[in-house]
C-alpha cells in the first residue's frame, strides 16, 4: 500500500485518508474515491488529496477484518458469539449469552505478531459477560493489509475465543445465625443480584442456627442445583463449622482459602453432584471479590480445582470494600 499526497487527476480508486468537504457534501475518511467524488473536491478548489492506494496483493481493511473475525468464530452461534458488520476496518465480536469467556492468549498473541496493522483486542480470560456484551474487536489499523499477512493471521485465529454458557438454573443460599435475635442477613440481596446476571434463580430463604448439624441438614434438603453457605460468623479454619457441615452431610471440601483479597475465607466443595461454595463475608457486598471468580466458573460448568484457585493470586489484590469489618491497614 502506498500512502501520501495524490493529484486529483490520479486519485480515482484511492482511499481518502482524511474526511474532506467537497463543493456539495462531505466525503468521509476511507471513501474509495469515484469520479463524482473527485469532481466535487475539484469544484471545492482542491487539487490534491492525502490518500492510500492499494497495491496488488493488498486486501481492503473491512474485508480483512471480517475474514479474521470469521476465523476467530468459525461457528459463531456454537461459540456463543455474534460477529458485527465491518466498518472503518473494524469488526466486533459480541456475546450472545451470559457466561464467561475463554480466551486462547497464545493465539491472540500470534495474530497480533504477524503485522502491526492487524490488531485483535479481547476482554480477559474468564471474564464474566452479559448477552450482547462486547468481547473482542478486530481492527485493521491502516486502510489495507497484504493478503498474505492476513492469511497468516487467519491460520492462527481458529476458535480463539468463546463464551461458556451458564449450566445451572437454580441455587440455594443457606444462611446461619449466631443467635435467635440476629436479624436476617443482608447478603441474600447481593447474591441474588449475582445470580440474576447469570440468569439463575435463588430458592426460598433458608436460615439455620450456626451449628454443623443444622447446616448439614439444610444442605441435604436444599433444592438448588448449586449450594452456597453464608455464615453469621466468619469461617476461619478448614475444620470450622461450615466446612465440617459439608462433610457431615456426606460431601467433601476440596479447597479452603484463596489468594484473592477480598475473598480469602472462601471454601469450595461438593455434595454429590452439587457444587458447594462457602462464601466469605465480603460476598455480602455486590462489589467484586474472590467469590465472584469461583462462582462464575462453577456455574458455567467448569471443574474448579485447588490449583485453579491458587493461580488466582496474580491479579487477586482487588479493590477494598469500604464496609469490611476488618479493612486492610499498614502493618496488619
Amino acid at each position: 500500500m502506498r500512502f501520501g499526497p495524490l493529484a486529483l487527476a490520479e486519485a480515482e480508486g484511492a482511499l481518502l485518508a482524511h474526511s474532506l468537504q467537497g463543493a456539495s457534501r462531505r466525503i468521509a475518511k476511507g471513501t474509495r474515491l469515484t469520479p463524482a467524488d473527485i469532481d466535487d473536491l475539484r469544484a471545492a478548489g482542491r487539487s490534491e488529496v492525502i490518500a492510500a492506494r492499494m497495491d496488488p496483493g493488498d486486501l481492503h481493511e473491512d474485508e480483512a477484518a471480517l475474514r479474521l473475525a470469521q476465523a476467530m468464530a468459525p461457528d459463531a452461534a456454537a461459540l456463543g458469539l455474534r460477529i458485527s458488520g465491518a466498518g472503518a476496518g473494524r469488526v466486533n465480536l459480541y456475546a450472545t449469552r451470559p457466561g464467561i469467556t475463554r480466551v486462547r492468549a497464545e493465539q491472540i498473541l500470534a495474530m497480533n505478531s504477524v503485522d502491526p496493522m492487524i490488531s485483535v483486542a479481547t476482554v480477559p480470560d474468564y471474564h464474566r459477560v452479559d448477552a450482547e456484551g462486547m468481547v473482542a474487536t478486530i481492527k485493521i489499523i491502516a486502510y489495507a493489509v497484504p493478503e498474505v499477512h492476513l492469511a497468516q493471521a487467519v491460520t492462527k485465529a481458529w476458535a480463539a475465543l468463546q463464551v461458556l454458557p451458564v449450566r445451572y438454573a437454580s441455587a440455594t443460599l443457606i444462611e446461619t445465625r449466631i443467635s435467635e435475635d440476629t436479624p436476617p442477613d443482608k447478603g441474600r440481596a447481593a447474591m441474588a443480584g449475582r445470580l440474576d446476571r447469570m440468569q439463575m434463580t435463588l430458592s426460598p430463604r433458608v436460615v439455620v442456627p450456626h451449628r454443623a448439624e443444622e447446616i448439614a441438614a439444610a444442605l441435604r434438603e436444599a433444592p438448588g442445583e448449586v449450594l452456597f453457605v453464608l455464615t453469621g460468623s466468619a469461617t476461619s479454619d478448614p475444620a470450622d463449622v461450615a466446612p465440617e457441615a459439608v462433610r457431615l452431610a456426606g460431601g467433601a471440601v476440596t479447597r479452603f482459602g484463596m489468594p484473592v483479597d477480598p475473598g480469602n475465607l472462601l471454601f469450595l466443595g461438593h455434595l454429590g453432584a452439587k457444587p458447594v461454595i462457602g462464601l466469605p463475608g465480603c460476598a455480602r457486598s455486590p462489589a467484586l471479590n474472590g467469590a465472584d471468580w469461583v462462582l462464575e466458573r462453577v456455574v458455567c460448568g467448569m471443574d474448579v480445582t485447588s490449583a485453579d484457585i491458587a493461580a488466582m493470586g496474580v491479579g487477586g489484590l482487588l479493590k477494598e470494600i469500604p464496609t469490611r469489618p476488618r479493612p486492610r491497614r499498614d502493618g496488619e
